[in-house]
């Protein structure tokens, strides 16, 4: 390389980074803006009347900014603090059960030796792979004889059985305790459940905040099993509430847009109050 070419060299280096550092800030605001967006036209839309949803643009401001109408109707038209306690009920028990079912079976996948394992953690791997949808209609005629048809029992059972992705996550961070700790257990005279309750259970704390990330949040948005299962209107969830306002010759988009917003105030408020524990599980988890 001549003198010439080096200096050249050089003189482009601070241009080079330049360029990289102004189109990481570029894709930076283009993300934000992808998400800020819509959540703005939401807010925008749940201060407009029905007037100016039909007139005005979608970014338009409203012409009265402390017009709450909209969430008065989506509040008690809708039934949203009654599906918000439902979403609740369904959340914990859906939870909970997918904690302790997951954990349990990862218990017994990966510490115990047994006939036709390696066929039971494909099944695994096969029924995560089937469509939901193909099983509908069993799943339907199931629930319908088990009596959970039209009562909150019904999607929790339903997000019990075909949650393979945890037991999946539980298996992962169960490899990484050493077995060890079960023998050390044993010769102190521990039982099986007391070796899972007292020793594993707690070093799956990372494991349990993953679990709890994901499910909570599709537990949360899901519509499709509420929707099919709890036809009810006094047995709607959070979700289903807002299609209340959702006719076939047309959608009160305002009162719609009013209603999202108090579905997004919980989570933003719960997303606050637990983003450290929030961001220490989702790192743990990518890592496994």
């Amino acid at each position: 390389m001549t003198a010439a070419s080096a200096l050249r060299a050089r003189s482009l280096h601070p241009v080079r980074s330049a360029l990289a550092v102004g189109l990481t800030y570029l894709s930076l605001l283009l993300g934000c803006a992808a998400v800020l967006l819509p959540l703005g036209v939401i807010v925008l839309g749940s201060l407009k009347t029905s007037r100016e949803m039909a007139n005005d643009g979608p970014l338009s401001p409203p012409d009265d900014w402390l017009n709450f109408d909209n969430f008065v109707i989506a509040f008690e038209d809708g039934k949203m603090l009654t599906g918000l306690l439902n979403t609740t009920f369904i959340l914990f028990f859906s939870v909970i059960g997918t904690i302790l079912i997951g954990s349990m079976t990862a218990y017994a996948l990966d510490r115990f030796s047994f006939r036709l394992k390696r066929p039971v953690l494909g099944l695994f791997l096969f029924a995560a792979l089937v469509p939901g949808v193909t099983t509908q209609v069993a799943t339907y005629q199931i629930i319908q004889q088990l009596g959970a048809y039209n009562t909150p029992w019904a999607p929790i059972l339903l997000y019990l059985g075909t949650d393979i992705i945890s037991i999946y996550i539980f298996v992962q961070f169960m490899r990484s305790i050493p077995i060890s700790l079960d023998e050390a257990a044993r010769l102190e005279g521990a039982n099986t459940f007391t070796i899972y309750w007292r020793i594993i259970m707690p070093l799956l704390r990372p494991a349990i905040a993953t679990v709890v990330i994901i499910k909570g949040v599709f537990i949360y948005n899901d519509f499709y099993y509420p929707f099919l299962y709890m036809p009810s209107r006094d047995l709607g969830t959070i979700s289903t509430s807002l299609f209340r306002f959702k006719g076939p010759f047309g959608a009160q988009w305002e009162v719609i847009s009013a209603g999202a917003v108090l579905v997004i105030i919980p989570t933003l408020v719960v997303f606050l109050l637990l983003q450290r524990f929030i961001y220490r599980g989702l790192a743990a988890g990518a890592i496994k």
